[in-house]
């Protein structure tokens, strides 16, 4: 672990991160950020902001830590304080009054698994305060360790996790099979994901499972640590692009006319040590939202992820994708513009050769992969539907009737 550098300032709307100057001294030093290159001039409270809040979990998840610790929920620096010792990446945060937890891995019982699963937001908040770390997005989440012999541990203080638990949300109807089923057949369509699996707690029924997704920012290669007995893995920095763009989280979804899909390619083209590969992945993985009708695909559900050494960055797989047009309290719009286009129904294959257009993509490549996944969009569909039918998870047929129905509608 080194020491970057340091946030300052009386509240989060004066403070402002800069650089040590012996970070700053050392030959491997590298910006923590795209939108905070290495500098002796410390970030203003905007950028500040801007990086570090975009580590926080958002919603009723936060405001239950808050209000858990008497913080006020738009106190960012207060609940980094609280949750940094395991962010997403390899960011990690120590207070003033710092002092180090033992690093550990507890084993998760089969009542707190089914806990967390039934019980929602406020057990996961309970674990996430009690584990010290913190995860972005709106849905109740932890961080969890899955050991070789299938048992599942929370990692408490600065142990890293392995895969992240998500719970099923209340609002939605079989929310956990909803994104198994559109990353399974994202893979089966040849896009890369992070890989997934449902756990199951109880009797089968969406209220007794869990979504787990491994952490494509964690890995075993090269670790010779252990802690708790457990191999331990190693840390690989990763920032949304949202944090790369320097766009805070309360601007994920666009505004018309933000034009965040061409900001996205050019950050690849500028940034990615294979620009031409990572772009042709994140076309794909873009139509694939505007297949799939996920409305939820924001800024900060796409990121980039660093090599050990922050050499060299890429593209990081497909995560956090499911099926929105299926539950009519969703918004229809799109969370960024498709060719000048925010409303799913009314996008069609002109909006996305114009985004070719406005991006500066070859159309003719580029529009023949959109034909070619578009093609094996309802067979893959199909077959993915199959797999988890087979598996009990019933309410994918549902899903998937739903979705069709609606392409149908919108004429897609």
């Amino acid at each position: 672990m080194r020491d970057v550098g340091i946030i300052e300032g009386d509240s989060e709307y004066s403070a402002t991160f800069r650089y040590s100057d012996d970070y700053l001294a050392q030959d491997t030093a590298r910006p923590i950020s795209i939108s905070l290159p290495l500098t002796d001039r410390p970030y203003g409270p905007e950028k500040t902001r801007s990086f570090f809040e975009g580590l926080l979990p958002e919603g009723f998840l936060r405001r239950t830590v808050a209000e858990n610790n008497r913080t006020d929920a738009n106190d960012y620096l207060s609940i980094l304080e609280m949750l940094g010792a395991e962010c997403l990446g390899a960011i990690q945060l120590r207070g003033e009054h710092y002092t180090a937890d033992e690093p550990e891995y507890r084993e998760l019982d089969p009542d707190m698994m089914f806990r967390l699963a039934s019980e929602g937001a406020t057990t996961s908040a309970d674990l996430v305060v009690e584990a010290h770390l913190s995860l972005t997005g709106a849905s109740g989440k932890i961080g969890a360790y899955l050991a070789d012999d299938g048992k599942w541990y929370l990692p408490v203080g600065s142990a890293p996790s392995t895969h992240i638990l998500k719970q099923s949300h209340i609002r939605y109807d079989h929310v956990v099979e909803n994104e198994q089923l559109a990353l399974q057949t994202a893979s089966l369509m040849g896009i890369s994901i992070a890989e997934s699996r449902i756990i199951m707690t109880g009797a089968h029924g969406d209220g007794n499972v869990l979504f787990a997704t491994e952490r494509y920012d964690r890995t075993m290669e090269g670790s010779e640590r252990v802690i708790s007995g457990l191999p331990c893995p190693l840390r690989l920095h990763q920032e949304d692009f949202g944090q790369a763009m320097g766009i805070p989280a309360s601007d994920k979804y666009e505004k018309q006319g933000g034009g965040y899909m061409k900001q996205m390619f050019d950050l690849l083209k500028r940034r990615s040590a294979y620009p031409i590969e990572d772009q042709t992945k994140l076309w794909d993985i873009i139509v694939f939202h505007w297949l799939s009708g996920n409305t939820d695909g924001h800024i900060k559900n796409f990121a980039l992820v660093y090599d050990r050494h922050l050499n060299a960055v890429r593209l990081a797989p497909a995560y956090d994708i499911l099926s929105t047009v299926v539950y009519d309290t969703h918004s229809k719009e799109m969370a960024f513009s498709i060719g000048g286009e925010l409303e799913w129904s009314r996008i069609g294959r002109e909006h996305f050769e114009k985004a070719c257009d406005e991006i500066g993509l070859n159309r003719k490549i580029f529009m023949k992969r959109f034909d070619d996944l578009s093609g094996r969009f309802e067979p893959a569909l199909k077959e993915a539907t199959e797999n988890l039918t087979s598996e009990g998870f019933t309410g994918a047929e549902e899903l998937a009737h739903r979705l069709m129905e609606q392409r149908r509608e919108a004429g897609n």
